[in-house]
């Protein structure tokens, strides 16, 4: 019989029902054993026993990344040292990193999430896993290892740089599934190309993390690596790390896991729900974590909530690939964008490729200007590159309001990075 890492839930009451008793239990773990939540939730005037249903959620405070670095080094810990076995930290924004502290069970849980993201890329026991993301105190090379590990793959802990160390990994040990972020996917997937040896090896599937990746570049990868499929997985240090949630085989979206964490869609500025389909801030309270749990915690990641079934018939809901950050956001004259905006618009349209920047400036009249350079698409002429930035330009001010200039520069002329590319330039005082 063929192992799954699925949960029995047969219905949307079961979720909820697992939900509701995964809440009551969260608010009572974290107001016991935790001096933080204790304080936070009396000021609150919220007691445990005061969860009676899931519409209680939203009685209870927000928790946000300043919490966090204001309660370093251990921040929202609820239970006593001695029950924790590791931590992992993201970068903070004040010099202090973010600290998340996990208890046995914790790691166990982690492992079967991720060992399911796995399981509904549809992977088996026979794969090979190249993990081409940072090893370390982040979450990332643990997290992919851990539940490789977990699923019964083959595990191959490259870790993210060194062109030479990955092309002979893939040629020696034929991997036939790459993780990496989305940029050391192409930064790779170009490598093999100039190399020549995209018939030499066995790549099917590549599971991008850490960043946001457009349909071009997906597009991109997949054909100078010769793969077969690309999936999207969250990751967030605060939320155990990645393996939360992935989009299944016919990619309507990505399923997240709602047996062990509950995501709210919240306005950025009113903090209210926002309708399926209307971007918002992904707010999540954990059912089951132990060492550091999470109360209606502000990542600050922005994404929309898909509705109806998948065609693969999961109960579990979906959101959208992730746009960006809320204090990601730019403004320029008057108007809110978001770098995911933009991204979204380029990768609807023909001739360019995958890498591109947006540049602000504030010139001698007191104005604010965008430049977005876009690379060209590989192979193709510079002759229409007039024509395809006019088109772009319309777009951008058809999509979000505001005027872009846009500049074609040279194919593979935008610098590569094997871990997140930098898209947002802005130059102004």
């Amino acid at each position: 019989m063929k192992q799954t890492f699925m949960p029995n839930i047969k219905t949307e009451e079961d979720l909820k029902a697992l939900q509701l008793e995964g809440l009551k239990w969260t608010v009572a773990h974290a107001y016991h054993g935790s001096d933080f939540y204790r304080r936070r939730l009396d000021e609150a005037g919220v007691k445990p026993d005061d969860i009676r249903t899931l519409d209680d959620l939203r009685r209870l405070p927000f928790v946000t990344s300043k919490d966090l670095q204001e309660q370093y080094p251990w921040p929202l810990r609820s239970v006593p040292f001695e029950d924790i076995v590791r931590l992992h930290a993201s970068s903070g924004t004040t010099g202090k990193r973010k600290v998340m502290i996990y208890t046995a069970k914790d790691i166990d849980d982690w492992a079967n999430m991720f060992a399911r993201c796995y399981e509904i890329a549809g992977l088996t026991r026979e794969d090979r896993i190249q993990i081409c993301v940072g090893y370390g105190v982040w979450t990332a090379g643990a997290g992919f290892q851990l539940g490789c590990e977990r699923f019964g793959a083959l595990a191959v802990p490259a870790g993210p740089g060194n062109m030479d160390m990955q092309m002979q990994f893939l040629e020696d040990f034929q991997p036939t599934v790459i993780c990496a972020t989305a940029s050391m996917g192409l930064l790779m997937a170009e490598e093999v190309d100039r190399r020549g040896l995209r018939g030499k090896i066995n790549v099917k599937k590549v599971i991008f993390g850490a960043e946001r990746s457009n349909d071009a570049m997906k597009a991109t990868i997949k054909e100078l690596i010769g793969a077969e499929q690309t999936f999207d997985i969250p990751g967030l240090t605060e939320l155990y790390g990645p393996g939360t949630g992935l989009d299944c085989e016919h990619h309507t979206g990505i399923h997240y896991w709602a047996d062990y964490y509950i995501m709210e869609l919240l306005d950025p500025e009113t903090l209210e729900p926002v309708a399926d389909g209307e971007v918002g801030e992904m707010v999540f309270t954990t059912l089951r974590k132990e060492g550091a749990p999470l109360i209606r915690y502000r990542s600050r990641d922005l994404t929309r909530r898909i509705p109806g079934v998948c065609p693969c018939g999961s109960l579990f809901p979906r959101h959208d690939s992730l746009l960006g950050r809320s204090d990601d956001m730019f403004i320029i004259r008057g108007v809110n964008i978001y770098p995911g905006h933009i991204d979204e618009i380029l990768s609807g349209q023909e001739g360019i490729g995958s890498e591109y920047q947006i540049h602000l400036d504030r010139k001698d009249d007191g104005k604010d200007y965008m430049t977005i350079r876009v690379e060209r698409a590989e192979g193709a002429s510079s002759d229409r590159d007039g024509k395809i930035a006019a088109k772009i330009e319309a777009a951008i001010k058809k999509g979000i309001m505001v005027s872009g200039t846009v500049e074609i520069v040279e194919y593979h002329s935008l610098p590569r990075t094997d871990r997140k590319a930098r898209r947002l330039f802005d130059h102004r005082d």
